[in-house]
């Protein structure tokens, strides 16, 4: 998309220089094919009214349309475009823009901005379609007899966003009622986009309390959305638009720095980009190098994050190739010659952003300590990156032995080699489901609301290999539901990168997620779960369950949940000891040989070593020697007190006494299935504590008493299969040195 599109012939001293300027300095840097003339948007108007309508000739007004059409889709039907124009251009005659120009140039405008991001026909034919229904007295009966069902579809969708009240747009059930419009298609958002991005060109006719309530809608709503589809050609202009209407005196000065910028003789980025010409033509990698200069909004960000600019702030570089593998040796190739900014590399090919975005990110350092950024990527990349869903074609083509048009609210198998639409099932398809499964209209605004307002996303990983792609900041919850959606309420816990984790823990990029999840059917999510969701799907599949469930949710993540009478293991206020009689028989230990003849030996409690565990031993008061595990932090301290120590092996292995610690999460009779396992594996437990529970995790601590140690790893084996139980281990107490 280009400012050719732009309307350069705003009404009236009323109309403030943002379009114009803006959209000229602001232009994104792509690749041109082909430079051509700015569009005078009013002439072509007129050429509407005046022009050729003949059925063997295109009309005059739409031949740029044409030829942006053309150059995506060269062997497009033009049949469809030309019989949309002549039903629109008849349509709206007589109809004016309070710019004063013939209304019939906003829907060319659309068009254009469309076509030039790759539309394909039918998208482009519905645009130039999307204002007759409303605005006149075509009808959709009308359309579907002339153009078919699908383009009926498109302009039903658009038809119904239009009757949108977006000055409303706070009110969360406008939102929800634009959502529905759009019927599942993104098609029909990308018009309502691009027919935003030409309202937001031309709003300098508008009184200023307006322009500013449309650019806030704008703000909040359309330009994540933007975001979201991957459409960053619009997104970016549309930031750029708003900054000037929100925040003019800001917008003034980023505008004097980029101009003063431009002014500078020397542009350390061209001399870096003739650097990078130079290392790939040595290296024999075909590949374009272009100068990106950053948008308005991106100017303003980087020079509130890093004070003064500097001439390498005031843009990018774009490398552009034409396999994957060129992306990495062309990444090779600049860590090797030159020198590399580590901390700014970022891999979105491996890992693709969640809108289609694939790029390489990198940073180079000049010798004056300037930072020039690098983006690689392949020319499909780039299409995708600016034209995001818009550049898909049709995501809902049916399948090659399928004659007729699929709705898009069906599941319309997408023919051989064709690309899938990556919001279905994606992010558009899943907020549809979230606006459907919310409790009410509140819950769902609030929670969208939060997940617009992020910009940023996190891959963490499943241990089977698969990721999930998750906004920044969120926890375990988030990443739950993500998974499992609501069998999610039984989820117990989790492990981050192998470590237990609370639910609450808040993830990062590229960390591996382990989910627990209990074995209770009754499970059910706590209410404070809701503190730790930052995720539309995490929380209204909560507040829905909360909803339906009055009094429930009532454990908290210092509570393992609801206590049955008796099972201590779910007592949240005070430990359970159990001892063997104090009158019991002492059982025969594992003897141990010292090399000290004659002297005492006593297995340390604080690891309580077994056979056939590699073991050393200290003397301590009395003459008595102590035995410890080799791993056994008490060892360690021994060592560094200049304790020394006492050879020992292990003698008869009959039997033998061993503490273990079991970690689990709460749940009903955990304690009672515990300790029959522990009796069924042939153990005694000489006594057992039970430590209160934390953060929905209780400790067990069970001296044990084996007829032989070989028994111990099939022992340690049952307990762990006791459900709710996540590891095993051998006591390692902190005693004090002797």
């Amino acid at each position: 998309m280009s400012a050719e599109a732009t309307n350069p012939a705003t009404a009236g001293p009323a109309a403030p220089p943002v379009p114009q300027a803006l959209t000229a300095s602001a232009a994104p840097a792509a690749p041109r094919r082909k430079a051509r003339a700015r569009i005078d948007l009013r002439r072509l108007g007129r050429a509407a009214l005046l022009g050729s309508a003949t059925r063997d000739k295109l009309p005059d007004a739409i031949g740029h349309v044409v030829e942006a059409h053309r150059a995506h889709h060269p062997d497009a039907d033009l049949e469809p475009l030309r019989r949309a124009y002549v039903l629109a251009e008849s349509s709206h005659r007589g109809q004016m823009r309070k710019s004063g120009e013939p209304y019939i140039t906003h829907p060319l405008a659309v068009t254009l901005i469309l076509a030039e991001l790759g539309a394909e026909t039918t998208t482009l034919t519905a645009s130039l379609l999307h204002d007759t229904v409303e605005d006149t007295d075509v009808t959709l009966e009308q359309v579907r007899e002339e153009f078919g069902e699908e383009v009926r579809y498109l302009v039903d969708g658009v038809t119904k966003l239009e009757k949108v009240d977006y000055g409303a747009a706070a009110e969360p059930e406008t939102f929800r009622k634009m959502l529905v419009a759009t019927g599942n298609d993104v098609r029909v958002m990308s018009i309502k986009l691009a027919d935003r991005l030409h309202n937001m060109r031309t709003l300098g006719v508008m009184r200023p309390e307006k322009q500013a309530r449309i650019a806030k809608v704008t703000r909040d709503v359309l330009i994540p959305l933007a975001e979201r589809l991957g459409v960053q050609a619009l997104k970016t202009e549309l930031e750029d638009l708003v900054f000037a209407v929100l925040h003019p005196e800001e917008y003034a000065r980023t505008r004097d720095l980029i101009a003063e910028n431009a002014a500078r003789p020397v542009d350390p980025l061209a001399e870096v980009a003739e650097e990078v010409r130079g290392v790939l033509r040595e290296a024999d990698i075909p590949a374009e190098v272009l100068i990106r200069p950053r948008h308005f909004v991106s100017v303003h960000r980087v020079a509130r994050k890093r004070g003064r600019l500097r001439g390498a702030d005031f843009g990018r570089l774009l490398v552009l190739v034409n396999e994957d593998a060129d992306c990495y040796a062309v990444l090779g190739e600049l860590h090797t010659c030159m020198t590399p900014v580590v901390s700014e590399f970022k891999d979105f090919i491996a890992v693709p952003k969640f809108n289609l975005y694939q790029s390489l990110h990198t940073a180079v350092a000049r010798p004056d300590g300037q930072m020039v950024e690098v983006l690689i990527r392949t020319h499909q990349m780039h299409k995708a990156a600016e034209a995001g869903v818009v550049a898909l074609g049709n995501p809902y083509a049916p399948a090659p032995e399928s004659g007729a048009f699929d709705a898009p609210a069906n599941d319309a198998s997408p023919a051989e080699g064709e690309r899938v639409d990556p919001t279905r099932p994606g992010w558009l398809s899943r907020l549809l489901d979230w606006q459907r499964a919310a409790p009410d209209p509140d819950t769902f605004w609030s929670t969208l609301r939060e997940d617009l307002a992020q910009d940023r996303e996190i891959t963490v990983f499943r241990p089977d290999g698969g990721t999930l792609g998750l906004p920044e900041g969120a926890t375990c919850v988030d990443a739950a539901y993500a998974q499992y959606g609501e069998d999610a309420h039984a989820c117990i816990g989790a492990r981050v990168n192998g470590r237990l984790a609370t639910l609450s823990t808040v993830l990062r990029d590229g960390d591996t997620v382990q989910l627990l999840m209990g074995q209770d059917p009754a499970s059910e999510p706590s209410r404070e779960w809701l503190d730790h969701a930052h995720t539309p799907a995490a929380r209204i599949a909560i507040q829905r369950w909360l909803a339906t469930h009055p009094g429930g949710g009532t454990g908290t993540d210092d509570d393992p949940g609801a206590a049955e009478p008796g099972d201590r293991a779910a007592a949240p206020a005070r430990e359970a000891v159990v001892a063997a009689p104090a009158d019991a028989p002492r059982p025969r230990r594992a003897d141990v040989l010292a090399d000290r003849p004659g002297a005492a030996v006593r297995l340390a409690g604080c690891c309580t070593p077994v056979p056939p565990d590699e073991i050393t031993g200290f003397t301590v008061r009395g003459g008595v020697v102590t035995v410890h595990r080799l791993e056994c932090a008490a060892v360690a301290r021994m060592k560094s007190l200049g304790r020394a120590e006492i050879g020992v092996r292990w003698g008869d292995t009959a039997e033998c006494r061993v503490t273990l610690v079991a970690e689990s999460f709460g749940r009903p009779h955990l304690l009672a299935d515990l300790t029959e396992a522990i009796a069924l594996a042939g153990a005694e437990i000489v006594s057992a504590t039970v430590e209160p529970p934390s953060q929905q995790r209780v400790r067990h601590t069970y001296t044990l008493q084996l007829p032989d140690a070989s028994h111990l790893p099939a022992l340690m084996r049952a307990m762990r299969d006791v459900p709710g139980v996540y590891d095993v281990g051998r006591a390692q107490h902190q005693a004090p040195a002797s």
